[in-house]
């Protein structure tokens, strides 16, 4: 259908204000707002003149022919009739399209009904309340999965036993459960929505080859049902089942994943703890720049628009005419305090008889024998030294400058394959076979010669077997399982595979630290074994994103492989 023909009669030009208020034009009767005219097909727009203003001025406007016209109401010129009157911008809705990328103010938009599944509940018990101003529902197949996973002891059980609770102190006295309950009832004031539960039966209209016996399809059901009682309401189901939500895309109904538990939304925006400075760095940083000495470390205070991104404890370097390899002490506004590193790559600079191979290694033995650093994170893929740089800085904290007690060391016992079942021994019998690692690099460290200084070298008190028995009194191997309750004084505590642990373990974990504790948390987020954990909600991401700025706390990305060639190529082609 062609567009109407304009008004022969001259209509006065609307500035860019007008506009906006023409743009979200209300109709009188129903109170409908008109949608933004880039969301409207050019054959549905029609032109009516209308008068604005006490002077009584005619504008001419696009409207949607969506809305039926009104006898008795303006007649647009060349296309029907629609009421419509202007309002003053103060007093318009906070509408925007998503097209420019702006996002509705929470409590304007109209209130979701999100339809929460088992797993989710089971994985966050504070899911309840992480949905704002929107509504959950819960269906009774939820509430019975939950009743069947409360008995035990395991991560499971305990969340299915604190969503009762929850429940119940929502509850309370309160028996009009088709109201809806506040969720601000705990206390919780970011949601300002409603719980509502399954308390009738609700008929499915399913497809009859989707057995109903199944609690999936019994949540699908009521997803449905639910849809189509209110179909002016958006009704989403959130579920952290992948084929769950392809089952309901399938049958035409929203689903998503449960996002409140991502850490990031992309793994490469991941704080890494070292940034490299730009060409230009010393042009425009280089003017009126301070230095001190003090403790063999070189100081430098650099001003410039750089230094407000910088994070304390962060490693900066430059490599050009003037090369700098530095760490962040101090920001403050558009000035930073900047020291020097020691060089762990020289040979008389090494550790238990281990030196730094590339840039990042350097940047972690920093971290590592720092003794004001109390938390260190370290990533990076198989290969980088890892888990080599931390125990060979443990052993010479705790055997050479006594600054440590003791070495512990602990991981999550995820098998990559299937269970091999029971182990026998003791606690520390049982964690040997997920301590190959601990092993390997043992034998490396008890492998030095006369140049770097270790253990067997000559000039040395004892033997090789002698030392080995030595270092391994100085190591214990603790499961996590029995870390609950546990203060940890003067030890050297090494988390591997962190990336397998959720932020509620880790948190566990990470408290435990009594005076005098350095915690190493160590892992590959592209190597997570444990069901349910992505790259944005493991553990290793939570604490590396929370601890970025503290004083106390340095992470390091390491980004080169020194283990083989072969391991090296094998990571990149395979």
């Amino acid at each position: 259908m062609p567009l109407p023909k304009l008004p022969t009669r001259p209509a006065a030009i609307l500035d860019l204000k007008e506009l906006e208020v023409v743009r979200h034009a209300i109709v009188p009767e129903t109170d409908v707002i008109l949608a933004d005219l880039e969301d409207v097909e050019t054959e549905q727009i029609s032109v009516v003149t209308i008068p604005v203003g006490p002077t009584g001025r005619e504008r001419v406007i696009p409207v949607a022919k969506q809305v039926a016209p009104v006898p008795g109401k303006v007649q647009a010129r060349g296309g029907p009739g629609i009421p419509v009157k202007a309002v003053s911008a103060a007093k318009l809705p906070a509408v925007r399209s998503e097209k420019r990328g702006r996002k509705t103010p929470p409590g304007t938009g109209p209130k979701k009904l999100f339809v929460l599944d088992t797993n989710v509940l089971l994985h966050d018990p504070s899911s309840l309340f992480r949905f704002e101003e929107h509504d959950v529902f819960l269906p009774m197949m939820t509430l019975e999965e939950l009743d069947h996973q409360k008995k035990g002891m395991s991560e499971v059980a305990r969340n299915a036993r604190q969503v009762s609770r929850l429940l119940d102190g929502l509850v309370g006295e309160n028996r009009l459960l088709e109201e809806g309950l506040r969720l601000d009832g705990l206390g919780n004031k970011d949601a300002s929505g409603r719980l509502f539960f399954q308390t009738t039966a609700i008929a499915s209209t399913l497809p009859s080859d989707m057995p109903m016996g199944k609690a999936d399809n019994q949540i699908l059901g009521v997803v449905r049902a639910l849809h189509e009682r209110h179909p002016t309401r958006e009704v989403v189901l959130v579920s952290k089942d992948i084929n769950m939500r392809l089952k309901a895309f399938a049958l035409g109904l929203a689903a998503e994943d449960y996002f409140n538990d991502q850490v990031l939304e992309d793994s490469d925006l991941l704080y890494s703890g070292v940034l490299q400075l730009p060409e230009n760095f010393w042009n425009k940083h280089g003017k009126g720049v301070e230095s001190w000495q003090q403790s063999g470390i070189t100081y430098y205070r650099i001003t410039g628009p750089l230094c407000a991104q910088f994070m304390v404890n962060q490693f900066v370097y430059f490599e050009g005419a003037m090369p700098l390899y530095a760490q962040v002490r101090e920001v403050n506004g558009k000035s930073a305090v900047l020291a020097t590193l020691r060089d762990f790559t020289h040979g008389k600079n090494n550790v238990w008889g281990v030196t730094a191979r590339n840039r990042e290694q350097n940047f972690a033995m920093n971290l590592l024998m720092n003794p004001d650093c109390d938390f260190v994170s370290l990533l990076g893929q198989a290969g980088t030294g890892k888990t080599l740089m931390a125990l060979a800085a443990g052993l010479a904290q705790v055997l050479e400058t006594k600054r440590y007690t003791e070495i512990i060391i602990t991981r999550v016992t995820v098998p990559v394959g299937e269970d091999i079942g029971f182990l026998p021994g003791t606690e520390e019998e049982k964690m040997q076979p997920w301590m190959g690692a601990l092993e390997d690099n043992l034998e490396v460290l008890n492998m030095g010669d006369g140049e770097s200084g270790g253990a067997s070298a000559p000039g040395n008190d004892w033997g090789r077997t002698a030392t080995l028995d030595l270092i391994r009194s100085k190591i214990k191997i603790k499961s996590l399982n029995f870390m609950r309750g546990r203060t940890f004084l003067n030890k050297y505590l090494i988390i591997d595979e962190a990336q397998n642990l959720t932020p509620k373990q880790m948190k566990t974990l990470i408290t435990r630290a009594g005076p005098g504790t350095k915690v190493i948390c160590m892992g590959n987020i592209a190597q997570i074994d444990t069901p349910y954990l992505t790259e944005g909600s493991s553990g290793l991401t939570f604490v590396v994103d929370r601890f970025k700025g503290w004083p106390h706390a340095g992470t390091v990305t390491l980004q080169r492989g020194e283990r083989s060639r072969l391991a090296d190529y094998a990571g990149e082609v395979l």
